[in-house]
């Protein structure tokens, strides 16, 4: 006589698998898209002789935002 294997049942009993990412797993890609998406629409030639250019406000805009402002 042989011995019976024991089978598992087809769904997991807790309801599923509970997949939890870290904050940066979204916020990397994010910040990588803004940043290609500043590059390429990038100052054409008319900004770049009226003032700072999209990135550099952009980058001035997280610096004031985190907290950097200067006196």
């Amino acid at each position: 006589m042989s011995a019976r294997t024991p089978t598992r049942p087809a769904t997991p009993a807790d309801g599923g698998m509970d997949v939890r990412l870290p904050w940066w797993a979204l916020a990397l890609p994010a910040l990588a898209f803004a940043a290609l998406l500043l590059l390429l629409a990038g100052p054409s030639d008319a900004q770049a002789a009226s003032g700072p250019g999209a990135l550099s406000q952009f980058l001035e805009l997280l610096r004031q935002v985190l907290g950097h402002q200067g006196a």
